[in-house]
């Protein structure tokens, strides 16, 4: 028998196929990092090449579900259209509701439990995307969250999503420390030279979004990546220069 064929078959020894086929989906999609520190949630998503004659305001992989929550994604753009669509529905009517902005963690819940939804019915497929959700709740805490395919959530002060995760999540538990989470400047660069890690150097190949307390989601402009990536090089350059004294 086969297992892959059908969403609602377990095999043998316990594996859900189709959940683990959005995960590869998720793998190959473009790298999602984001940065948490006190007063600042940080996004960075890598920036694929578009076609000379297409508008590449149309390619986002950072939005807006709500003034104060923001979506970064890796997987597949069209799946990832209809679950930012639901949200956005979810918080307005949240918002009516209740008469309180969305918590981040309860946004969070609603999309994981969308993707669940979709892992345990016939007749349909998983969503082939992981999401990083971040933003702050009125208390003005920061929080960065993370889905996948199968509908679980986790809440992370760094992590990464989609090609090469493994390697750059590696590289942020290797470099994030309290110094960072209590600096703006310092979760700015250590999401570039987490992107860095597998993207080549420019601000062309790179997006970034900042999230700040009581502020609207800002895209950094092109010129302000380029100045912080040229102090990330300038500092490789010094270590590198310390490592061969020291061998000398």
């Amino acid at each position: 028998m086969s297992y892959d064929t059908a969403i609602t078959v377990f095999s043998p020894d316990g594996h859900l196929f189709q959940v683990e086929y959005a995960q590869e989906a998720v793998k190959k999609g473009s790298t999602a990092v984001g940065v948490r520190g006190k007063d600042i949630v940080v996004l960075g998503v890598e920036k694929k090449a578009v076609a000379m004659l297409q508008d590449d305001r149309t390619v986002r992989k950072i939005c807006s579900l709500d003034d104060h929550v923001s979506m970064a994604f890796a997987g597949l753009t069209a799946d990832a259209r209809v679950l930012i669509q639901k949200a956005r529905v979810e918080c307005q009517s949240y918002k009516l509701t209740v008469e309180d902005p969305v918590t981040v963690e309860y946004i969070t819940r609603y999309i994981a439990n969308l993707q669940q939804k979709y892992t345990q019915g016939r007749g349909r497929r998983p969503f082939g995307l992981s999401a990083l959700i971040v933003g702050f709740d009125y208390d003005g805490t920061s929080h960065l969250y993370q889905t996948d395919p199968s509908g679980t959530y986790h809440e992370w002060k760094a992590n990464a999503i989609g090609r090469s995760a493994n390697s750059v999540r590696e590289f942020l538990e290797k470099n994030y420390n309290d110094d960072i989470f209590n600096s703006d400047a310092a979760c700015v660069k250590l999401c570039i030279r987490a992107l860095l890690e597998v993207v080549q150097s420019g601000a062309k190949n790179v997006e970034i979004a900042v999230a700040r307390r009581n502020r609207p989601l800002e895209m950094l402009k092109a010129e302000e990546i380029e100045v912080i990536m040229a102090e990330i090089e300038k500092e490789n350059e010094a270590e590198a220069e310390k490592k061969s004294q020291k061998k000398i």
